[in-house]
């Protein structure tokens, strides 16, 4: 599915600004869209409203030392 334009696109706080940013995510009807920031009009992945509230979940209930790990620069 083609990135579509309507949607109002956001970085993680975590990114660092540079160009250098993984993904983005817009709130979409059937749930969170996520796309290659490097690429707005390539395809887009849907991830429905559970699993997301799933995944965000379990990111705050890990521990911290895996936190800063997953979001050290490499």
């Amino acid at each position: 599915m083609a990135a579509p334009s309507t949607h109002q696109w956001f970085k993680s706080s975590y990114s660092g600004g540079s160009g250098t940013e993984c993904v983005e995510c817009a709130h979409g009807e059937e749930g969170v869209l996520v796309r290659d920031s490097k690429q707005e009009h390539g395809p887009v992945v849907t991830i429905g409203i559970p699993a997301w509230r799933s995944f965000a979940e379990s990111l705050s209930q890990a521990p911290a030392s895996l936190r800063r790990a997953a979001t050290a620069p490499v």
